[in-house]
């Protein structure tokens, strides 16, 4: 049998992570680049045939990755060195002509098969990478989510073939044309999350062998990768807490993977000593932001936290509170995935501020009928919904909302004190990114939510406005109180 061993690290969602955070009471350094440049480097001297590969979503999430919009972050990739590396949703947030002028910077490979320019069509990116290692060819294909397709549906020059039937075919397509070179692991970097890559595994056809799935998006940890049609599907949470690694032997004569072994490693200081090299170079970037945002922006009664994006968040009702105050809006809804830190305060810096709410936005205040209110609330609320990867919304204090699970429905909604009545006519507060994006995560049509009365622009800039609250408003308190309720 002629076999090789293959160490396959992989990691997904790192969103500017940059630096290691200090846990427990002995003071044990947990995650950033530092330390998980000191273990890959480590992994590549002891192994022979190493490759590790990154499935999206690199930038955003820090001010050091805002400031430079997302320049720092490709340039400190470019010292991680990444084999092949596969676009996220969020290497699209500052535009897609950026992203082009980043993809110049990157010394790595980024591949992504199913984005086109429609009116020539061919593909924005490489489709694929072939890396050639111990004498064999391991073929790495890039799909991402749908959601790059709400980021940039208004530039009519870029089309996709996005849909997970259209996906497998691109997939089929690349397999197809390169079958002669004897592709001996066949690999898919996607960013659709880990329910898509099971479906997506479930359709490809079983003759083009592909080995694996490494997906990102849904910030989904395993304790061991899901097998579906012979294909392994793995995925290492979100961060640099954390690494995938496959040890794995593949068989030349048969083009298989005979034996595998996975382990989602954790990055911190009793596994690795810190790259000083690399934590100088980002100190480079630091003390230019530090200078700039440390600035105290106002002093919060008590920590705010936002645990998860599927549930009501102390840190979500104080940002929906503030933009629904602001706006004069009877209903925020304020997208949870647009809230990036855990947690905020007590005291607040600008850099904490922009960490915690990153993302540029316009707010739009919409009338809309109480039946269409509902129905946008049903949509959004529902269990199929709140799995990680649907998107999910934060609501101001005047809001109540009660779904049932049992019913699959939602039972009530009440603004203020009354309920909410089919033909009256109350104002929503979204951002951009939501309205464009309305009619498949509310159930309603742009057109719909200008059929009332025209809308109004609150902001250009959502960061803007909330910033401003801030600062006016010193010791503020928010807590869970029952807006969103899900019931049996």
């Amino acid at each position: 049998m002629n076999t090789r061993r293959f160490t396959i690290l992989h990691s997904n969602d790192m969103h500017g992570d940059f630096l290691a955070e200090v846990s427990g009471a002995e003071g044990k350094l947990v995650g950033g680049l530092s330390l998980l440049s000191s273990y890959i480097n480590r992994v590549r001297e002891e192994q022979n045939n190493v490759i590790y590969a990154i499935s999206g979503d690199m930038v955003q999430g820090s001010v050091i990755d805002s400031e430079y919009k997302g320049i720092s972050t490709m340039e400190i990739m470019n010292y991680l060195a990444p084999d092949v590396v596969t676009l996220g949703n969020h290497e699209f947030d500052y535009g897609l002509p950026h992203l082009l002028f980043l993809e110049k910077i990157a010394n790595f490979p980024i591949v992504n098969a199913n984005l086109y320019i429609r009116k020539h069509n061919k593909r924005l990116m490489r489709p694929y990478h072939i890396i050639n290692k111990a004498g064999m060819d391991i073929l790495f294909i890039g799909i991402i989510t749908e959601k790059v397709i709400d980021a940039i549906q208004r530039d009519k020059d870029i089309g996709s073939f996005v849909s997970l039937e259209e996906a497998s075919q691109e997939v089929g397509k690349i397999i197809e044309a390169y079958k002669h070179d004897d592709i001996d692991l066949t690999i898919l970097l996607t960013h659709i999350g880990y329910e898509s890559d099971c479906e997506l595994a479930a359709m490809l056809d079983p003759a083009w062998g592909v080995d694996m799935i490494i997906g990102g998006h849904s910030h989904t940890v395993l304790e061991q990768p899901t097998v579906i049609n012979n294909i392994l599907i793995t995925q290492a949470g979100v961060g640099t807490d954390q690494i995938g690694r496959f040890d794995i032997t593949v068989d030349d004569d048969t083009n298989s993977i005979t034996d595998w072994k996975w382990r989602l490693i954790p990055i911190d200081s009793s596994l690795a000593e810190p790259d000083h090299q690399l934590e100088a170079y980002i100190d480079s970037y630091k003390k230019v932001v530090d200078q700039k945002y440390n600035a105290i922006v106002t002093k919060l009664a008590t920590r705010h936290t936002h645990p998860a994006r599927e549930a009501e968040s102390a840190l979500g009702n104080l940002f929906a509170d503030a933009l629904a105050e602001a706006g004069e809006i009877d209903v925020m809804l304020l997208g949870s995935g647009s809230v990036r830190s855990r947690e905020l305060g007590p005291l607040v810096t600008l850099s904490d501020y922009i960490s915690a709410f990153p993302y540029g936005d316009t707010l739009t205040r919409y009338c809309v009928q109480g039946d269409t209110l509902r129905r946008m609330f049903e949509r959004w609320m529902r269990a199929e919904n709140r799995t990680g990867e649907g998107e999910c919304y934060q609501v101001n204090s005047a809001v109540r909302a009660v779904y049932s699970e049992g019913q699959k429905r939602l039972t009530w909604l009440s603004i203020g004190t009354e309920p909410v009545v089919p033909d009256r006519i109350y104002t929503v507060g979204l951002q951009g990114y939501h309205s464009s994006n309305s009619k498949a995560y509310l159930d309603v049509t742009p057109e719909e939510l200008a059929e009332v009365r025209r809308p109004k622009v609150i902001s250009t800039d959502v960061r803007n406005v909330l910033l401003e609250y801030l600062r006016e408003n010193q010791n503020l308190r928010r807590e869970v109180e029952g807006r969103l309720i899900y019931q049996a």
